[in-house]
């Protein structure tokens, strides 16, 4: 009986240990892997053209000469204005915050309560002149303080996506940088206002109005710092790590 009930235990931990694998490993199995570089190039050119729109070519009957050439306007300023521009943002983020705070209270009560004197029958030396006596005090301090602090510092080449009437550029650069099958997405996307842009076609992140910034990873290390889900703690548990 009892090495029955050890056979059965034993195939229990096994099958426990066996779904606990594949459930982890099936997170693992997330990150997709391609081995194909000229399939990646092509994918990668075949977005790039659906996002690009090129403007339609002028064609002038008998001459050379184009209204869009490269010399025909050579006071322009090249720097982003059109859709689809490139701008290089210059990521520049700091942000620290400190809070303290103090508390203090103190409060003191006494009283006393008693019968000096009845008719002359009561003594000052008697029991009775001091019937009631209470005292209480409360006192509090207490103190508290919080830091918190973050640091960016990147440069990402992103592009216009869209003019609005105003003449303001709604801005968007992603990043994708894949290391040892672990993935970090960063994306910035604001509103710029074209006098901000520097001689360098750049801008500063600082001068861009509804700022969004978002760094993602996703692969081995994420998977390891982040809490498994609930029927992986689970397992673990019954299994006593």
């Amino acid at each position: 009986m009892r090495t029955s009930l050890t056979n059965s235990a034993a195939r229990l931990a096994c099958a426990i240990l066996a779904l606990s694998s594949f459930v982890t490993g099936s997170v693992f199995s997330k990150v997709k892997i391609t081995h194909d570089p000229q399939k990646t190039r092509a994918d990668y050119v075949a977005r790039m053209q659906q996002q690009t729109t090129a403007p339609p070519a002028e064609v002038t009957l008998g001459s050379l000469w184009t209204s869009n050439g490269a010399l025909t306007n050579l006071q322009a300023d090249y720097k982003a204005s059109r859709l689809n521009d490139v701008v290089t943002i210059v990521v520049v983020q700091r942000t620290t915050a400190q809070a303290t705070g103090n508390v203090g209270t103190q409060r003191d009560f006494n009283t006393t309560s008693g019968i000096s004197g009845l008719a002359g029958y009561i003594k000052p030396t008697s029991a009775l002149s001091n019937l009631l006596t209470a005292q209480s005090s409360t006192k509090l301090k207490g103190a508290g303080s919080t830091d918190a602090s973050t640091t960016m510092n990147t440069n990402l080449a992103g592009q216009v996506i869209a003019v609005l009437p105003n003449g303001n550029l709604v801005v968007e650069a992603e990043r994708l940088v894949t290391i040892n099958n672990q993935k970090e997405t960063m994306l910035v996307r604001g509103v710029l206002r074209p006098g901000d842009i520097r001689p360098d076609n750049s801008a500063f992140s600082t001068v861009l109005s509804n700022l969004e910034v978002e760094l993602k990873g996703k692969g081995v290390v994420s998977d390891a710092t982040r809490p498994p889900n609930p029927l992986v703690r689970a397992l673990l548990w019954i299994i006593g790590f």
